[in-house]
């Protein structure tokens, strides 16, 4: 069935049953698990006329500091569980971008990710990575609430 799953997370609560839920497939079917984490390219943020800056190093820094925390932590997870697992920090992408630019990479058979399920006005103005996963994945789509 499936040989190689890629689990996306956030290092949220709601992410980690998405990891949970991976882990427990790949282990049932004998798969390879990666996971990924995406990390957000850095942006300006404009308050009224004044630009807040904050230097893009220590965006990176912190990015892949909080990234590694995340991805050790679900690395511990796997080996507590013996399931086959890497990790994978994307940097500087959007979420659906870097979940599925890693399936693509990887040669991953399915995808597990979590969705917060907004709808209406906040699923516009926010949008929705998940979808946006579904809409363009190659492969299954396994979304966790």
């Amino acid at each position: 069935m499936f040989k190689h799953i890629l689990i996306a997370t956030d290092g949220s609560e709601l992410a980690q049953k998405a990891v949970d839920q991976g882990f427990a497939l790949a282990k049932a079917l004998n798969a390879k698990a990666t996971v990924v984490m995406v990390t957000e390219p850095w942006t300006a943020l404009a308050y009224g006329d004044m630009p807040i800056l904050f230097p893009l190093d220590k965006y990176d820094a912190e990015a892949a500091n909080n990234a590694g925390r995340v991805l050790s932590k679900a690395a511990e997870t796997a080996a507590a569980q013996r399931v086959n697992c890497e990790t994978r920090h994307a940097p500087g992408q959007f979420p659906a971008d870097g979940i599925l630019n890693a399936a693509q990479q990887l040669s991953c058979d399915l995808i597990v990710m979590a969705s917060h399920g907004r709808r209406g006005l906040s699923r516009m103005l926010l949008g929705s990575q998940t979808q946006k996963v579904v809409t363009y994945s190659g492969v299954p789509v396994l979304v966790c609430r």
